[in-house]
């Protein structure tokens, strides 16, 4: 059995969520710019796994969302992340920020999807899956234009997933593209966080670091 504790930290979306065997079994998340994720995270963990009737020495794994996302919130979830792996000497498992948040259009019926997170002004961080959920394009940081994943709309119906995705409605035309506001959060963590753990896919604690791509700054509290 493995019971994994899954951080997502890498948006404004605080999410904790505790898989049995890649299912979830308890989830805490709040999405709210008027907070630090500091100060929350690790209240989501205590109230996560009490919600599932467990302590620390029923877990197997942590894992946590690597990014691409905000530089702040990704520090927040792998600093707290791998210090609870020394503390408890646990492995350490790292999950793509995009590939979690593409799991949630899997059901829809698309012949691609892309995920996208918003990066300011008209950029994105983005890549693109098939609907067999094969990752068939890099990751990138890019500004979004008028020809933005044609070359995808020209072959079937696209799905366009996350919170950047209404800036690419405002200019892309073609009919195949669908879109769907969503942040990522650690309820779809637990099925890829368990398929790594199933094959030893664990990262060095010591040396591992978020997948940043580019900074940019969570909301800070307003006043």
């Amino acid at each position: 059995m493995a019971m994994i504790l899954n951080l997502e930290t890498a948006t404004t979306n605080c999410s904790v969520s505790i898989a049995n065997n890649g299912e979830i079994i308890s989830l805490r998340e709040d999405n709210s710019p008027n907070y630090s994720h500091s100060e929350q995270l690790h209240i989501f963990i205590e109230e996560a796994l009490k919600g599932a009737s467990l302590t620390f020495k029923d877990i197997s794994a942590i894992a946590v969302s690597k990014g691409p996302g905000s530089y702040t919130g990704l520090r927040i979830g792998v600093s707290a992340a791998k210090g609870l792996c020394f503390s408890l000497d646990l492995p350490l498992i790292s999950v793509s920020t995009l590939e979690s948040l593409a799991k949630q259009g899997y059901e829809k019926n698309y012949d691609f999807i892309i995920p996208l997170l918003d990066a300011r002004r008209m950029e994105v961080y983005s890549t693109v899956f098939d609907a067999d959920g094969n990752n068939i394009r890099e990751t990138r940081a890019e500004i979004i234009n008028q020809d933005s994943f044609l070359e995808y709309a020209q072959k079937g119906r696209v799905l366009l997933i996350g919170d950047g995705a209404e800036k690419c409605r405002e200019l892309l035309g073609h009919t195949n593209f669908s879109y769907h506001s969503a942040l990522p959060t650690a309820k779809e963590m637990g099925e890829l966080s368990y398929k790594k753990f199933k094959v030893n896919d664990f990262e060095n604690v010591a040396y591992f670091e978020p997948y940043y791509l580019k900074d940019f700054m969570l909301p800070t509290k307003k006043p």
